[in-house]
């Protein structure tokens, strides 16, 4: 259905609208039509996917429409203008010979002026003539099922053809003797792989040209478009499930974009499993596909076969196909890994070719704020829109992109892989080539030495003397390092650039260096050490991290890392036991310098979330929530059952009679309380002395009579199966009836369950948080943020900025945490909060607005309690089975 918002905007519905969403789309709209930036917070139950489908593309279709209106009257205007032209008169030409010099220079403006104007009509023009070729091609395949199908069948009779040669090649091993066999062999893998790369494909691997008019599709223009991005790859599935079911469904054109571990069709790359493996497996094949023989390959000829693998799945022709079939209907990842299956196409590459001609393009935040993948995904933001949905953690992902670590064992590995590189390849190498890898090496070596270790030395046996934490700004760190002489842009723009991997998609006007880093990284696995080579290998270590096969990779991000301005970050050098455990570590500070990029050059931004709250007085923020106000009971418990005060402090959360307290509370509420109760601690360790406290006291005996309780795991293999359990046990429980009337869930705030779980309806009826969780103060990663924010930051209602730095953490976890409960508009739940200090005015206006309005601050126990047990006994009365 259409409904009309706010400046009279159409938007398109799935079905009649709350007014808040009305709301929410005509703000949306206002914020892109005017080209700036947006918070807006809409918790989950509020339909806040939808609305940001229907408010954005509703402003697309609109641009769009008014940008060909304003293309038909400049075309129209310049035709008008031909026609003028045609017919000067006498008038005219005696006004112009009767000009002097200053009318020879409003003759030069005017003749550049109509050059301008008259590029401008011929980019128009070109635009349109390849925006009716795009729609003309995808509406051919979009209703021609004979066209749809004919690579479908092309393809069945390649796989016919595989199948007869490796069937005579059996028959034929049977008859002559592998000695034959090897010869034909190779004779027919010639002979496929000339069938396979045809003419088109070389060309277009080798940057070729053939003409222009037949590689429009690859460079066409970036249409106008809407980057849409979250955390995960399922938020993401769930986000295109609801454009699927929108009323833009059949006519927008999506495009999914993923990383090769979650696109990669070919099973012999994909069972490697690490990302590093697999990303450098497919650069390898890809440059046995387009690279040439080398010499020895060429001289032995038949005498010896050369095994070069090359991915079946690398077809120029089907990633065409792919790319057609993606921007004709819409589909989720799961979707375009089935579709790259069935047409033999990579869906990791083939997405990419549909990016310019898509107008909504999902993908996951890392490949959107990160600037190097950004661009080598064939990612334009300019002039473009961003919406980052999920954006509650923005600057933690920011600042973990943009930070690097790298261990000592993957120094020295990376060093003896490098030089054993060197060694062999020295008379082959270029001059120029020959000093960036003698630079590197002479990096690696400082770096291993400010660790007190020695390159030369199997980092597992070098002890460390002095074992500790340090903290350096990076030019200290440089002037340590005795580093300070080499500029690092020269070794990364120099050498990283030029053996840079190149999984960006290139025009065929573009040469295509298959030749990447990744392929180097992986030459040095040939080197004559075996044994050398195998310590790279992804191994388990003891801290359950596997070893990168890559440790250049990492480096390289260290590295780049260590270019940010000085004031930006800190490097901190970690020494621990052997040098192999040691690490260098860079902390990013400044996460809005990398933010500042995107800004500057998209169009309009759109950061939601369902919890936006605390943010920064001065930015505007749209909250709201369909929840009715009598479905949500926030308390503020300031005292316990026996009129101790509550205050779970570091100093005081250990006492003995704090966790009774705490014990008590939760016996009551599981008497009042219908199926149900989600209780967050502060840590894992703090949730474990409290369970080993209660257990020797018996309390959780006396507990276990009203809920059957369970315990968060820390391995995320096991979350789902915990949780199943304990929704199967509150449904069995409100079913059968009896003394167990649910369960009682311990879990804990940043945990695995603080985020992304929905504790809905009878899953969650009552949210417990045991105090502040506020992070380590003692951390020296937090410490340095909170000094730099106190050094580059003013005072804020007359708090210092590590202050608030502190409370935000702290309210953000919490915040994310009591928003587990309310799903939809008939929830409802209680949320208490189990420390005096929630009261605090500075805490208190931390809390979500739809939360802290309806919040209240009981002093004593009892008036909590016959809060809670009168908002449950008429809830009950209400929704009846739904509340028991």
């Amino acid at each position: 259905m259409q409904t009309q918002g706010k400046g009279r905007v159409n938007f398109p519905f799935p079905y009649t609208p709350y007014s808040i969403q009305e709301d929410f789309m005509a703000k949306l709209y206002d914020v892109l039509e005017a080209g700036k930036v947006g918070i807006f917070e809409s918790p989950t139950g509020t339909g806040k996917s939808l609305s940001l489908i229907c408010g954005a593309l509703s402003w697309l279709r609109d641009f769009e429409e008014k940008k060909k209106q304003e293309e038909a009257c400049l075309l129209a205007d310049e035709h008008n203008g031909q026609d003028k032209q045609q017919q000067p008169t006498s008038c005219s030409r005696e006004a112009s010979n009767c000009q002097g010099s200053a009318g020879e220079l409003d003759w030069i403006t005017e003749f550049m002026q109509k050059k301008e104007e008259q590029a401008m009509v011929d980019r128009l023009k070109e635009e349109q003539i390849r925006r009716k070729k795009r729609e003309d091609r995808l509406e051919k395949i979009r209703h021609n099922v004979q066209l749809k199908y004919a690579s479908k069948r092309k393809r069945l009779e390649d796989d016919e053809t595989q199948r007869l040669l490796q069937l005579s090649k059996e028959i034929l091993s049977t008859e002559l003797g592998s000695d034959a066999l090897e010869q034909l062999d190779h004779e027919e893998e010639e002979l496929i792989l000339a069938e396979y790369e045809s003419d088109e494909e070389k060309k277009v691997g080798l940057g070729l040209d053939e003409d222009d008019d037949d590689d429009d599709d690859l460079e066409e223009e970036h249409v106008t478009k809407i980057y849409y991005c979250s955390r995960t790859h399922s938020q993401l599935a769930q986000f295109v499930h609801e454009v699927q079911k929108s009323p833009f469904g059949e006519e927008i054109r999506l495009v999914s974009l993923g990383s090769r571990q979650n696109l990669c069709v070919n099973e012999e790359v994909r069972h490697l499993g690490t990302v590093q493996l697999i990303n450098d497996r497919c650069v390898e094949m890809q440059k046995n596909k387009h690279g040439k023989k080398s010499e020895g390959e060429e001289s032995e000829g038949k005498k010896r076969r050369v095994s070069r693998a090359v991915c079946p799945f690398y077809s120029y022709e089907q990633m065409q196909f792919l790319r057609d079939e993606v921007l004709v209907k819409v589909k989720d990842i799961e979707q375009l890994v089935a579709l790259g299956k069935e047409t033999k196409a990579c869906p990791y590459y083939g997405s990419r070719y549909a990016i310019p001609a898509a107008q909504l393009v999902v993908l996951p935040y890392q490949m959107l704020l990160h600037e190097s993948t950004r661009c080598a995904s064939g990612i334009k933001l300019k002039d473009q829109v961003v919406i980052i949905d999920e954006a509650h953690n923005l600057i933690d992902t920011i600042t973990c992109i943009y930070s690097a670590e790298v261990r000592g064992a993957q120094l020295c590995c990376a060093h003896s892989q490098l030089l054993q590189y060197m060694e062999r390849y020295r008379k082959r190498l270029k001059a120029k080539n020959l000093m960036y890898i003698k630079q590197i090496l002479y990096l690696l070596e400082r770096f291993v030495s400010i660790l007190g270790g020695n390159v030369n030395q199997n980092p597992n046996a070098q002890s460390i003397s002095q074992a500790g934490t340090e903290l350096k700004s990076i030019n200290d760190f440089l002037f340590q390092s005795q580093i300070d002489n080499i500029n690092l842009f020269k070794v990364l723009f120099g050498f990283v650039e030029r053996y840079g991997a190149t999984s960006v998609v290139k025009t065929n006007k573009e040469k295509q260096n298959m030749a990447g880093l990744q392929n180097f990284l992986l030459t040095l696995h040939q080197g004559p050490d075996k044994e050398a080579a195998i310590q790279c290998h992804p191994v388990e270590v003891e801290d359950g991290q596997p070893k990168m096969a890559s440790p250049l990779m990492q480096i390289e991000g260290f590295l780049s890392a260590l270019t940010n301005a000085n004031q930006d970050g800190r490097v901190i050098l970690n020494r621990q036991g052997t040098v192999a455990q040691s690490s260098l570590k860079f902390l990013l500070l400044n996460p809005a310098v990398h933010f500042a990029k995107v800004l500057k050059e998209c169009r309009a931004a759109i950061i939601a979330g369902g919890t936006m709250q605390p943010v920064r007085e001065g930015l505007a923020l749209l909250a709201c929530h369909v929840i009715p106000p009598d479905n949500i009971l926030p308390i503020i418990l300031c005292s316990g059952p026996s009129n101790q005060q509550l205050e779970f402090t570091y100093q005081k959360r250990d006492l003995p009679q704090m966790m009774d307290e705490m014990g008590r509370i939760l016996g009551n509420l599981c008497n009042v309380v219908p199926g149900g109760v989600v209780c967050f601690f502060p840590s894992y360790e703090y949730e474990k002395q409290v369970y080993t406290h209660w257990e020797r006291t018996g309390l959780l005996t006396r507990l276990a009579t009203k809920k059957k309780i369970f315990q968060e795991p820390k391995r995320a293999n096991q979350v789902e199966q915990v949780l199943a359990e304990y929704a199967k046990c509150i449904k069995r429980c409100s079913q059968v009836g009896g003394h167990v009337t649910g369960a009682l869930l311990f879990s804990v705030v940043g945990g695995k369950m603080s985020e992304g779980i929905n504790f809905s309806d009878d899953l969650g009826r009552c949210v417990v948080m045991v105090g502040l969780p506020y992070p380590n103060i003692k951390s020296p990663e937090l410490q340095e943020k909170m000094a730099y924010l106190d050094k580059t930051m003013p005072r804020t209602a007359g708090q210092p900025p590590s202050k608030m730095l502190i409370e935000n953490l702290c309210m953000k976890a919490v915040n994310q945490s009591i928003g587990r409960a309310i799903r939809h508009q008939k929830d409802f739940a209680s949320i208490l909060l189990v420390d005096h200090r929630y009261a605090r005015p500075s805490v208190f206006n931390k809390l979500p607005q739809w939360i802290k309005e309806r919040t209240e601050i009981k002093p004593t126990f009892g008036l909590a309690f016959a809060a809670l047990r009168k908002f449950h006994h008429e809830k009950k009365s209400c929704y009846g089975s739904e509340a028991s």
